[in-house]
């Protein structure tokens, strides 16, 4: 099915891309990758009049380090940039795993972070992990801008934080601490993941602590403090047990659907299995010293 018309605009700044979305209001859109976006347009579940392209817009490219030491990614950063980037990978080894993995190397190519988040499809893999990461979000309008917390941001299905006339403009993750490890895998179907299962760890007074995401299963992230509890100062060789047998209580109280991706519970088996399996591999690698 055809595009419906509309008009393109290519601002070469943030400034002038910002203005154009207050000037059309409602009738515009961002778009960026556009890997989401022209498919909603193409099957006319989406239109607007004016489409504002953010392709050279420079200053929402590329990955740095802040002043604390903390990673700052540029919404327009696409994953396979996020997968070969060498601060990334070394200080995020778990997130460029996962970048290299998302879909398609179609996708990869064009689709980009900023992208991904604003557009908010449950069945994406990075925000389960940006989540476990601590990482936050910078939201800028014309004369304001304002940080929100990654946990925060989507709110369900398709639907974020973001107001009218505002642009994600860069993703902020603190930079971990030596001695943390992170995993992340999913399972799916469909270049999509069915479930996607994000594990942070840490020592933590004698033992571990754990930070426990689940993604893609709902309508926007969800932490399985259930896990967390149980996996407190639970010895190494016995986490990836507890955290099998409490995610199995913990899943079967998610929210879940019955869609292409499986019946809901299918994705609460899967998100039990998964937990087990990320926590172990976590804890494994604080022995391997990996990030």
């Amino acid at each position: 099915m055809a595009i419906r018309p509309f008009q393109l605009h290519r601002p070469d700044s943030l400034e002038e891309a910002l203005a154009l979305l207050d000037e059309h209001g409602d009738d515009a859109s961002p778009i960026a990758g556009g890997t989401e976006l022209l498919v909603a347009l193409k099957a006319r579940v989406l239109h607007y009049e004016h489409l504002v392209d953010l392709k050279r817009v420079r200053s929402l490219r590329g990955v740095s380090l802040d002043a604390a030491g903390g990673i700052v990614i540029g919404a327009l950063s696409t994953h396979h940039e996020l997968a070969n980037d060498p601060l990334i990978r070394e200080h995020l080894p778990a997130y460029a795993t996962l970048s290299d993995n998302v879909a398609n190397i179609r996708v990869r190519a064009a689709g980009t972070v900023g992208g991904n988040l604003c557009f908010a499809e449950p069945h994406a893999d990075p925000p389960a992990l940006l989540c476990a990461l601590g990482a936050s979000v910078l939201l800028e309008g014309r004369g304001r801008s304002r940080r929100v917390r990654m946990e925060d941001f989507i709110t369900s299905d398709f639907t974020t934080e973001r107001e009218d006339g505002e642009l994600l403009t860069r993703i902020e993750v603190p930079r971990p601490a030596s001695d943390r490890t992170f995993a992340y895998a999913n399972v799916g179907h469909l270049e999509r993941p069915a479930v996607g299962v994000a594990v942070g760890c840490r020592p933590h007074g004698g033992g571990y602590s754990y930070d426990v995401w689940v993604g893609a299963i709902a309508g926007r992230p969800v932490r399985l403090a259930a896990v967390e509890q149980a996996l407190a100062h639970a010895p190494r060789a016995d986490a990836a047990t507890i955290a099998r047998r409490t995610a199995e209580q913990a899943a079967s109280e998610l929210e879940a659907h019955d869609d292409i991706h499986g019946s809901a519970d299918y994705k609460r088996h899967l998100a039990a299995v998964l937990v087990g399996r990320m926590v172990d591999q976590a804890t494994r690698g604080q022995a391997k010293g990996n990030k």
